[in-house]
């Protein structure tokens, strides 16, 4: 366990975002939730509301001997509009906006730099707040695995995706 880190991604709605990283060879858990509520516990309809200031994010369990988190975060801008506020594919509201949300330093450092390399491929400012993680509250059961529950369900990380990330490597 000493190689396990944890960190936290919001990428717009979070079944499409977990379903991704489950499919990365290195990730060993996720689970979604809602990341930094002013609210303990908040529901979904209550995350709806843009009252509890949560994100809908997914807690991501990786491997460092596996994979890291440079990788994990090249792999993710590959789901998100990075430049979009608030919305990723037809999910609107600020319970949808991407961010990273680290747990130490080190975390923090890598983001930032990663963010940075992101934002110079683009004439417009990037919308992902890189920030600690305050809290995380696990979602509704009901949302946990959704697209394997759901094969079908609706999903903005493009389905082709699922398949790369299933071959990615470090």
């Amino acid at each position: 366990m000493a190689n396990i880190e944890t960190v936290y991604f919001a990428g717009g709605c979070f079944w499409g975002t977990e379903h991704f990283f489950k499919q990365i060879d290195g990730v060993v858990s996720t689970e979604v939730g809602y990341a930094n509520s002013i609210v303990p516990n908040p529901t979904y309809k209550e995350v709806c509301t843009g009252r509890t200031h949560a994100a809908e994010g997914v807690k991501v369990d990786f491997d460092t001997s596996k994979v890291d988190l440079p990788f994990l975060i090249s792999l993710y801008f590959m789901t998100i509009d990075p430049t979009s506020l608030n919305r990723q594919g037809g999910d609107i509201g600020t319970q949808y906006r991407t961010g990273i949300y680290y747990t130490d330093e080190e975390q923090k450092r890598t983001a930032l730099e990663e963010v940075a390399k992101e934002a110079a491929k683009y004439d417009r400012p990037l919308a992902i707040e890189v920030k600690q993680l305050q809290n995380f509250y696990p979602a509704e059961d009901y949302h946990k695995d959704y697209l394997d529950k759901n094969p079908d369900g609706y999903c903005h990380v493009d389905p082709r995706l699922f398949e790369v990330a299933r071959r990615a490597k470090k």
